[in-house]
């Protein structure tokens, strides 16, 4: 019976030392089994990490390749763009061009015109001076062509006596040849303008310098008209007063150079412009 006991007591504690060990091996086991899932959630969380990394970039290179596309759609499109850009940029130089070889015609024309003016012009200061001036001092009578208008100064000493819009009987003869130049250029208009010193006058029939220099233009503009046929619509009469000298009005001689008439012998506007187009053709 004794021996029955102690065999049951060996088996019951060699099964407990068996339990013991296995339950030893389970934990260890359980603890490396624990760790490995630790392990593989690390590596699938890696995993999740590293695939929004790929699919991001996969995304951009899609966004890329996008957006080259449309700047290939956009690069054709200027290509398109500048061709017809060239083409209209050559139709517009060859029309430049053109226009250029007509301007260098008119430019060329216009010189031509102006050197025929400028030889016109020796020739009327010429004979303007040389017929204006015959038995009259040269200093009492300045004449200048300028741009084909013809200017001719007067004295007033020669015209006029001082302070006075009457005309000497001397002055005719100067006027006659003036008015037979006038008469022989009738597509011309001509401008009488009277000028004066700057001393004051006031008299009966003057207020001022405006009043002397005004009336004695008319006056010269009445005996070209009246007594050498001068027609009338040609003819402008003008008072410039002390407002223009010749040189300061500071002593008797300078005076005496801004009392003068300026007839001034011009072409008319519409007829110059006329010329021009001509030339131009």
């Amino acid at each position: 019976m004794r021996k029955i006991s102690l065999l049951l007591l060996f088996v019951i504690v060699a099964s407990s030392c068996a339990s013991k060990k296995e339950f030893v091996a389970l934990q260890e086991k359980h603890e490396k089994t624990k760790q490995e899932l630790v392990d593989v959630k690390a590596n699938l969380q890696k995993c999740l990490i590293e695939n929004e990394k790929e699919s991001t970039k996969a995304f951009a290179l899609t966004e890329q390749v996008k957006s080259l596309k449309d700047d290939k759609k956009t690069a054709l499109k200027q290509v398109e763009n500048l061709t017809v850009l060239t083409q209209s940029s050559s139709d517009n130089i060859k029309t430049v061009i053109a226009q250029l070889s007509e301007k260098d015609k008119y430019i060329n024309g216009v010189r031509k015109a102006m050197t025929q003016k400028d030889s016109l012009n020796l020739a009327i200061k010429y004979h303007l001076t040389r017929n204006l001036t015959d038995g009259i001092q040269d200093k009492d009578i300045e004449v200048n062509v300028e741009k084909t208008v013809v200017f001719i100064s007067i004295s007033d000493k020669l015209l006029f006596k001082s302070a006075s819009y009457n005309v000497n009987d001397n002055a005719y003869s100067v006027l006659e040849k003036i008015a037979k130049v006038i008469n022989d250029q009738p597509k011309m208009e001509v401008m009488i303008e009277g000028h004066t010193d700057s001393r004051s006058i006031k008299t009966e029939f003057l207020q001022d310098n405006w009043d002397l220099s005004a009336m004695r233009a008319t006056s010269i503009t009445r005996i070209l008209q009246y007594k050498y046929g001068v027609k009338p619509e040609r003819l402008i009469a003008a008072g410039r007063s002390q407002y223009v000298p010749l040189a300061p009005n500071d002593t008797d001689a300078n005076r005496a150079k801004n009392r003068r008439t300026k007839i001034i012998i011009m072409p008319k506007l519409n007829q110059f412009f006329d010329l021009l187009e001509q030339d131009a053709k």
